[in-house]
């Protein structure tokens, strides 16, 4: 039996950050050789890279594609991006899974499709869990990290993270692979 603490926040947001590296730095600790870390305009992907910096860690800072917030954009900022490549983290900037090409078409024609049946079915256990599954899957996509392998993966809800957890990582090919083995820490609303 494994007994383990799990933190459950009275609020999501950003002020959960500062805790959920702290949470995720104490997994790395434990033997976990990969962490995947989302981050929109860097903030959170820099904070990672600076408490993993020295340590033996495959980090792996997963941006928000171009495009997102508006035509032409790309929100993480280059200072951020700089930093954390300085730091020893790869970056991963692309498409999100259950955000893409069906969001167009349910936009156009008002219909409910596949990936996101999937998104809002894992955001029953919160946005930052379903945004976990999602950037352990891209970066196995773009071979950032093995398939197969026990990965720390944390997010948020918008901005800065609130969720920490243990995903037994698989490429969004194989998405039916993919498992959350722990929650660590998440929002109780």
């Amino acid at each position: 039996m494994l007994k383990k603490n799990i933190f459950y926040f009275e609020k999501p947001g950003r002020e959960n950050t500062e805790e959920c590296i702290e949470i995720a730095a104490s997994s790395v600790s434990e033997g976990y050789k990969h962490v995947v870390v989302a981050t929109s305009v860097g903030e959170t992907g820099v904070a990672m890279a600076k408490k993993l910096h020295g340590k033996e860690v495959n980090l792996v800072v997963v941006t928000h594609s171009a495009g997102f917030q508006e035509p032409n954009h790309q929100e993480l900022l280059p200072e951020n991006r700089d930093q954390i490549v300085a730091l020893g983290g790869k970056i991963y900037t692309g498409t999100i899974l259950t955000h893409s090409i069906e969001t167009a078409f349910s936009q156009k024609f008002n219909g409910l499709y596949p990936a996101m049946i999937v998104a809002q079915s894992l955001r029953r256990l919160g946005e930052g869990l379903k945004v976990c599954c999602e950037i352990v899957m891209e970066a196995c996509d773009a071979g950032l990290i093995p398939e197969r392998e026990e990965v720390v993966a944390v997010a948020g809800t918008i901005r800065g993270a609130d969720t920490v957890c243990i995903i037994k990582s698989a490429a969004s090919k194989r998405f039916l692979d993919v498992k959350v083995l722990e929650i660590l820490a998440k929002p109780r609303c």
